[in-house]
């Protein structure tokens, strides 16, 4: 608590020092004839093809440059109808289709990304910059505590962003950004409302996003509800055994709510802002124990960003974030069994410098803190995992500069990482030094196209879960043991990319392997009953966190033309991954190759679109997996109207998925088995824009 203490301390001096440093920056940017805009504001340039898009900017890179032209990390970026039309029932659900991307799919509560065949701890996820700080990283039945319904964009980061965000983003990021802390002043109120019920299990969602401003004060408000019950499915939820559950998912379903509201004091200089938010989300885990999750999360963040504050310094930026997160898993009589709690207190500091010698870059420290544990609900000792405190302290720089033609990007980040459980555990306590780095260029040899090769090295230090469990899980029906003497993984990734970003017709192609030294993942080990002792008829598989030497390699390509614009637009795309363990076989979880076409239509207030999505069977298996997953085709299709009525804009929509009401099983989920994905579904809303 002492150290939790001093952190609060430092972030309450540090926010009232940026407002010194604020009055000091605001004569300079007074004389400034143009005021610097936001690190979150898009430009409003135009490409010359297709001049009613404008470029979309990356909020989680450190210059905020546009989607098209990243180094470090190839981009993509959802926004807009485009995001609406791809919202689930989870941030899982909404990205799964994505290059690169799929799903932990353990339900419809609970399902995280996957990028490029890596999942949990390795795949980070913020929100507004700044990490959700839940326990979804712990097991797949642990839903991501960030909403996308009220989300204005999701920024995908494939590759190693660890330099900027720490080391658990040796896969890739997530970036949900909701504007819960107003960057800049709006004339009028603002805001989007939206309703839409889905057939497949009843859904009933409702979200909303409000701004406004009040002489220099922006405020926001945004929220949402979703109900659905259990949902469809096409055959029955073990295929081929018909004494399996038909008709519906048994124990799938979810109701969800949050609220966030947020102020901001904005004026030349920049901002300084607060935001609150609370979710509430319980949902049902589809296994035989018919289990459920209770989930409760409060957010506090804090953004300050100054403009100009010193000769030589163009932008100084404070974030502030606490989260205080818990879940209670419940046997099916409501019963509880295990209680997890997660209390994180996360600081960052970034400076970004004038060109100098010509290399324009960023450079901060990072600080975190965080008190998890797994406890049983009714004798509150240890149940899975003891309450472990962590500690990490980053300095991280990335800069870029330009030589003709082509842009160099290079970049370092130290990081260290403590573990303390505690002391009546009688498990040791660990520390890691964590060292980063990586460099990049991208060549526009012509207009428009680019050749872009990255190498980089990547650190993740072993989470607490991998190090300290030791206990049954109710929810996934695992006895986890984890080993206290886990390594850190390094990770060396290169990567060749090859794009055209201009022009009707445009495409991009990436080529990258990852050879990972002491990978961490799970090996199953029999049946076991609830002390860990053998039986065959045991209702827990035993699960053993284990290291090895791991390479993962693939590619992905797509094709587009006028793609979002008006008329005619298509796309095809195709990803591919393949995971091994050296000497061992395949990685478990791998995701399936997969290819597909896109088509559309806009004219006018109409807009409409079908996508075809075919994923090959899935027959490389680790050691210990047994199940194959079949191959599918998945066919989803939108139509929406636009109107105006005085002055607000009215968008009705219909969307399908599934259409083919296919028997789709994701083969990077643990319950591919058992649990499918919902059948056919028909969704119906409105959306009003103001």
């Amino acid at each position: 608590m002492a150290f939790q203490r001093q952190l609060i301390a430092t972030a309450v001096l540090s926010a009232l020092a940026t407002w010194s440093i604020a009055a000091s920056a605001q004569s300079t940017a007074n004389d400034a004839a143009t005021t610097a805009a936001p690190a979150t504001s898009t430009p409003s340039a135009a490409t010359p093809v297709q001049p009613a898009l404008q470029p979309i900017v990356v909020t989680a890179t450190p210059f905020a440059s546009q989607e098209d032209v990243q180094v470090l990390t190839p981009a993509k970026v959802i926004a807009g109808d485009e995001l609406r039309n791809k919202l689930g029932n989870s941030l899982g659900d909404t990205l799964s289709s994505e290059l690169g991307v799929t799903a932990s799919a353990f339900g419809a509560g609970a399902s995280r990304p996957i990028i490029r065949g890596m999942e949990g701890p390795r795949v980070m996820i913020l929100q507004n910059g700044m990490g959700v700080s839940d326990v979804s990283t712990v097991s797949n039945d642990h839903a991501v505590a960030t909403e996308a319904a009220t989300a204005r964009q999701i920024e995908i980061l494939r590759g190693p962003a660890a330099l900027l965000y720490g080391s658990g983003a040796i896969g890739g990021l997530v970036n949900v950004v909701n504007d819960r802390i107003p960057t800049e002043l709006v004339g009028q109120p603002t805001g989007t409302i939206e309703g839409r019920y889905g057939t497949v299990d009843g859904e009933k969602n409702g979200s909303f996003s409000l701004d406004t401003s009040a002489g220099q004060i922006g405020l926001h408000l945004d929220g949402n509800y979703r109900d659905t019950d259990n949902y469809k499915i096409p055959g029955n939820a073990r295929q081929g055994d018909s004494s399996s559950a038909s008709g519906r998912l048994p124990n799938s379903f979810t109701h969800e709510s949050s609220v966030g509201l947020g102020a901001s004091y904005v004026a030349n200089w920049g901002y300084v802002g607060v935001s609150a938010s609370t979710l509430d989300d319980h949902y049902g885990i589809p296994t035989s124990e018919m289990s459920f999750i209770d989930l409760h999360q409060n957010r506090y963040d804090i953004d300050t960003v100054v403009n100009n504050p010193f000769v030589g310094i163009e932008k100084f930026r404070f974030r502030f974030g606490y989260t205080d997160y818990t879940h209670i898993e419940k046997q099916q009589d409501g019963t509880p069994n295990t209680v997890f709690s997660n209390r994180v207190l996360q600081t960052r500091w970034e400076l970004t410098h004038a060109p100098l010698a010509g290399w324009h870059g960023t450079f901060g420290v990072q600080t975190e803190q965080g008190n998890y544990s797994a406890l049983s609900a009714t004798s509150g000792t240890s149940e899975l995992t003891p309450p472990t405190r962590s500690t990490s302290l980053a300095g991280f720089l990335v800069e870029e500069r330009q030589f003709g033609q082509v842009l160099a990007s290079a970049g370092l980040r130290a990081e260290s990482v403590n573990r303390r459980p505690d002391g009546t555990s009688g498990l040791a306590g660990r520390d890691f030094s964590l060292l980063s780095w990586s460099t990049g260029a991208l060549w526009s040899f012509q207009p428009g196209y680019g050749l872009g090769l990255t190498y980089s090295l990547a650190q993740r230090a072993p989470t607490v879960e991998e190090l300290y469990s030791n206990g049954p899980h109710e929810s996934t029906s695992t006895f986890d043991i984890g080993d206290s003497q886990l390594k850190k993984e390094t990770s060396h990734n290169i990567e060749l990319s090859l794009q055209k970003t201009e022009g009707l017709v445009r495409w991009k192609g990436n080529l990258y392997r990852n050879k990972v030294n002491n990978y961490i993942y799970g090996r199953t080990n029999g049946q076991v009953d609830d002390a860990g002792n053998a039986d065959p008829n045991g209702e827990f598989t035993q699960r053993f966190w284990s290291q090895g030497d791991a390479t993962i390699r693939g590619a992905e390509a797509e094709l587009s033309y006028n793609w979002n614009g008006q008329g005619m637009s298509g796309r095809v795309f195709a990803d591919t991954s393949r995971g091994t363990l050296d000497s061992l076989g395949n990685l478990p979880l791998q995701p399936a190759t997969r290819y597909g076409v896109e088509l559309g239509y806009k004219t006018g207030p109409w807009a409409s679109g079908m996508k075809v999505l075919r994923a090959q069977k899935q027959d490389r298996l680790a050691s210990f997996e047994t199940y194959e997953t079949p191959s599918y085709t998945q066919v989803d299709a939108n139509l929406s109207y636009t109107q105006k009525l005085n002055g607000v804009k009215l968008t009705w929509f219909a969307l399908a998925r599934n259409l083919l009401n296919q028997d789709i099983r994701l083969s990077s989920s643990v319950l591919r088995e058992s649990v499918p994905l919902g059948g056919r579904n028909f969704i119906v809303g409105a959306r009003t824009t103001f």
